[in-house]
């Protein structure tokens, strides 16, 4: 299982891009090949998919849009072509917050994601996605967390403040910008 590959972009197609790395190009699916800056190195998240008669590798530019794209090929009916165009869009946090709400027409704008496919996505995986791993949180703010959490904000709530929270504040001062935020 490779974890991810650093590489020169030298190619951009429709939905892949190919890496140079050693002398090797690797063409790699990806959701947006065009996010990707031509000629230039970059890191690229890779899951690899092996199957009988083909051996194909999709890439990402975060390991959280990885993580997501995992949780997603998971659910009955949707695959990793399936998947992609999901992610296609740059946003994971609107993605997980479709879910979270039940939003089953932003769900359905996606290619072959039908009503059925859309409530077995939000079945499977609601709740599942606003993990600390998936809110990308640095160490800076798990005490913060933890403080919001016990005073009863759900993390789908923290997760849209942490952003706007000054990590190189003290635990207190944070709680405080935190909860000014909650109140908006």
């Amino acid at each position: 299982m490779f974890n991810y590959i650093i590489g020169k972009i030298v190619a951009q197609e429709n939905n892949y891009i190919v890496v140079e790395n050693n002398q090797i190009g690797y063409t790699i699916y990806v959701a947006n090949p065009f996010s990707f800056e031509l000629n230039a190195d970059a890191k690229v998240y890779l899951y690899n998919q092996v199957r009988e008669d083909e051996y194909t590798l999709y890439g990402f530019k975060s390991e959280d849009e990885r993580n997501l794209f995992l949780k997603l090929i998971n659910v009955k009916g949707l695959g990793p072509k399936m998947a992609m165009p999901m992610l296609a869009t740059g946003s994971i946090a609107g993605i997980i917050d479709a879910i979270d709400r039940e939003n089953i027409l932003y769900l359905t704008k996606f290619p072959k994601i039908g009503e059925k496919l859309a409530r077995q996505i939000i079945l499977d995986l609601k709740g599942k996605l606003a993990s600390k791993q998936d809110i990308n949180l640095s160490g800076d703010f798990d005490e913060l967390v933890s403080v919001l959490e016990s005073l009863g904000y759900k993390r789908a709530e923290i997760k849209k403040v942490l952003p706007k929270v000054n990590a190189s504040l003290e635990i207190e001062a944070q709680i405080k910008e935190a909860l000014k935020l909650m109140l908006k």
